[in-house]
């Protein structure tokens, strides 16, 4: 499992179901951000190419009103010199009133650069040289306002001026939109359009240049127009409000109709009293009918559970009553056995026969001894105590030894093991004492000590067993009997002088008595 996913899983519910949503919604709210900024982008050039194209109306409506009045102007100026009876100037300025949206002020110099005729003041114009038939050119005059321009005629030049006044009313009857407006010659420049201090907020200013009759003059025009308002900003974060709104609502509906409810629900399923059986659900598990179907369906589940265990429990504690009696009947059939045993010793003949009663009979002492201790095991699930088990077992072997003044010398630490660990312990004892016990022994020592938290050491010795050993049939059958008990045990047979040792497995100390 990779980080990603042990992360994914980590996650609650709610959490998930908004990075689903938001996964989900994304290449929609990503693909609807894109067409609105490609539209908005796209107002905006149409925006700024309507301003751009009403600033290039107003450049041509300039250049067109110079054309038309360089045009009336040499027509008027070549009629004029081409007739002798009548006064050359009334002709040019007939002509020139009849001609629509011309200038009336004009001026005819010769060749020589006289004036011959006009009502156009020329004083201070006299670096203005004679222009070539055909040809045009054009000044801006700041100190006269206007714009001059000469033309070329044969044998003569005629000049006229168009005021500041009459191209500003030629741009305002091409278009309304341009807020600034400058021609410039390359070394003087006339303001037509002068432009605003202060402009609204929203608003760009755009600024653009047009050559004009051939490049002899030049025309600066700006436009303000209304930039993307905040409202078109708005239309492109919408997308993306919506993608994050349908994630919080979901995240919202999810956690106030299923978790929440489930974690009460939770709560009251870990609160839940096994001992009680005290189980009360949460009143309010929300509006969404699973839940509370899947609280009745707890409720109806303990219910059916608690039937179960009380019909458990009877069955326990009838199976406990048959085990009681079971094992209290092994006992006694035990103890008659031992009985009959110890009867039958008395009426034998021999002493070797009387011996071999008894050591059976101590064998079987034995084995109840460790049935009685194994039932109280099973009534309190904590093993069998193995000091009041050898303390009995003791006090059983001294009253059947022959020897009425055989001592018992016990010295016991608290431990618990297991039946069949108790079991080959009590016949270890049993065997090494009955092998003292007939070889005359007065007294015999049994200690048991813990070594470890899982193990303790029983110890049985006494003088007897000092010198014990060789080839003699009876000592070769008990090294064998207790060297298999040892094994039993799964511990090596500790023999030192006089006393015989093994390691046996028990409970750790909190399980004692």
């Amino acid at each position: 499992m990779t980080a990603i996913e042990r992360l994914f899983r980590s996650l609650s519910t709610p959490t998930k179901l908004v990075i689903a949503i938001a996964v989900a919604l994304l290449p929609i709210g990503a693909l609807t951000v894109y067409t609105t900024s490609a539209e908005l982008a796209d107002t905006r050039r149409a925006v700024l190419g309507d301003a751009q194209g009403e600033m290039l109306s107003a450049a041509r409506s300039v250049e067109t009103l110079i054309a038309r009045n360089a045009l009336a102007l040499r027509v008027s100026a070549y009629g004029a010199l081409a007739v002798d009876e009548r006064d050359p100037c009334a002709v040019a300025r007939d002509a020139l009133s009849v001609a629509p949206a011309v200038a009336r002020r004009f001026s005819i110099t010769g060749g020589d650069g006289a004036v011959d005729c006009g009502n156009l003041d020329l004083e201070g114009l006299a670096e203005m040289d004679p222009v070539a038939n055909g040809r045009v050119e054009l000044w801006v005059d700041p100190a006269r306002e206007g714009l001059l321009l000469r033309v070329g005629i044969p044998g003569a030049s005629a000049t006229g001026m168009i005021t500041s006044k009459e191209l500003a009313e030629a741009i305002a009857a091409a278009t309304s939109d341009v807020d600034g407006f400058t021609l410039e010659d390359g070394s003087r420049s006339l303001v037509l359009i002068e432009p605003a201090a202060t402009r609204p907020p929203g608003t760009r200013h755009e600024e653009l240049s047009f050559a004009l009759v051939d490049r002899k003059l030049t025309a600066l025009v700006a436009s303000d127009y209304v930039d993307i308002d905040v409202r078109d900003r708005l239309n492109i974060f919408l997308p993306v409000l919506m993608w994050a709104l349908a994630a919080i609502l979901s995240w919202a509906l999810v956690h106030l109709l299923f978790m929440k409810p489930l974690r009460r629900l939770n709560r009251a399923v870990r609160d839940y009293d096994v001992e009680t059986h005290d189980f009360t659900p949460p009143e309010k598990l929300g509006p969404a009918r699973e839940i509370r179907e899947l609280g009745e369906s707890f409720s109806a589940t303990v219910a059916r559970i608690e039937e179960g265990e009380k019909d458990l429990l009877q069955a326990i504690e009838g199976q406990r009553k048959l085990v009681r009696e079971v094992h209290h009947r092994v006992k006694n059939n035990l103890q008659v056995v031992a009985s009959l045993l110890n009867i039958h010793s008395r009426g034998a003949s021999g002493d070797e026969a009387r011996e071999a009663y008894a050591g059976i009979g101590r064998r079987v002492e034995a084995l109840s001894v460790v049935h009685r201790n194994h039932f109280a095991e099973i009534e309190e699930s904590r093993g069998i105590q193995l000091r009041p088990l050898v303390t009995e077992l003791a006090a059983s072997l001294r009253a059947s030894a022959p020897n009425a003044q055989l001592a018992m010398n016990l010295d016991l630490d608290g431990a618990a093991t297991t039946q069949d660990a108790a079991v080959s312990a009590a016949f270890f004892i049993t065997e090494v004492v009955e092998y003292a016990i007939l070889r005359d022994a007065v007294e015999v020592e049994i200690s048991l000590r813990r070594t470890s938290e899982l193990t303790a050491r029983l110890s049985v010795a006494s003088e007897a067993l000092v010198g014990a050993g060789g080839d003699e049939p009876r000592h070769v059958q008990f090294e064998r009997i207790v060297d298999g008990l040892s094994r039993q045990l799964r511990s090596p047979l500790d023999k030192k002088l006089g006393g015989y040792s093994v390691e046996l497995p028990v409970f750790p100390e909190e399980n004692d008595a």
